[in-house]
């Protein structure tokens, strides 16, 4: 990628930083840490030279190399559509430990916090093909725990750490080659565990070794190693429905105009302008799925 184009897509991840409303995540089909944060929650960033945010919940901090490839696209349901951007790398820059079983990488001496530098990290070896899912802790009982189960796969039934997968008092830290999201241990002021940086591990999808869920349209030569949410024209960074906002809905056009296929947006466009599309070009998974979201979007544009 050109350094224009670099600088291009460096703005377009600082924008959405500065967007309390996008969600982030970093990892695999199966597991992935998500980065939220409130519209008032204090935040830094991680450092003079980094790009990221740092909250008391959580962290995310990002790079942008040259060959990161945005990709924008929207999925129709029977009742609205998602939008996303998903950030790629060509298959052969993506690559990270694959490990598969659980390894001790020693102090984390990247981590978002000066605090957390002297902290061990320790690989889940979950074998994704282009993030490292880890845990950290001080805590000198979990280390013992993860230490004793080293070097045999925390999936199987009988691992002394295997609980580590659901354990919300260690930080869980995900790493890829776009950066890495930390989740900290922390419960909503009700005691839930409400809207916020988060992490998710679902073994029976794991097992099916996918780089991204099959509704999503990436090129088959690019890798998601994460990706985020913008700002949904009818629901807030909660998920509660919100009067369609067309400013938001307009945002992300914009980020299809630039980032997305060309023939999907094309369907799009279509739609929303209240015509049919051609159905020699409506066939397919990804090109139906685009005529689901421009027609629910239309609905919610006239409600």
């Amino acid at each position: 990628m050109a350094d224009g184009a670099t600088r291009s897509v460096e703005a377009l991840l600082r924008a959405q930083l500065a967007e309390p409303a996008c969600i982030w995540s970093l990892g695999g089909y199966g597991t992935a840490a998500t980065f939220a944060r409130d519209p008032g929650e204090p935040v830094r960033n991680p450092g003079p030279d980094e790009m990221g945010l740092v909250t008391a919940r959580g962290a995310i901090v990002l790079a942008a190399p040259p060959d990161l490839r945005p990709f924008a696209y929207e999925t129709g349901f029977a009742d609205g559509w998602s939008q996303a951007v998903a950030l790629c790398l060509p298959a052969a820059a993506c690559a990270m430990g694959r490990r598969r079983v659980l390894t001790e990488l020693g102090p984390d001496a990247t981590a978002a916090r000066p605090q957390d530098r002297a902290t061990p990290l320790f690989d889940l070896g979950l074998g994704l093909e282009a993030a490292d899912a880890c845990v950290r802790t001080a805590d000198p009982l979990w280390i013992e725990r993860l230490r004793a189960g080293l070097g045999r796969s925390i999936l199987l039934p009988d691992h002394p750490a295997g609980h580590v997968l659901a354990e919300t008092r260690l930080h869980h830290v995900f790493v890829t080659r776009l950066g890495r999201i930390e989740v900290y241990p922390w419960r909503a002021a009700d005691g839930t565990s409400g809207p916020g940086p988060r992490s998710h591990i679902l073994p029976k999808l794991l097992a099916l070794r996918r780089t991204h869920a099959a509704t999503a349209p990436i090129p088959g030569e690019l890798v998601p190693c994460g990706g985020f949410q913008p700002a949904h024209p009818l629901r807030d960074g909660s998920g509660r429905p919100i009067p369609f906002d067309a400013a938001r809905h307009g945002a992300f056009g914009h980020l299809l105009d630039a980032w997305g296929d060309p023939a999907l947006v094309a369907l799009r466009r279509t739609v929303l302008a209240g015509q049919e599309p051609d159905p020699s070009r409506a066939r397919g998974r990804f090109a139906r799925s685009a005529i689901r979201a421009a027609r629910a979007q239309r609905a919610a544009m006239r409600a």
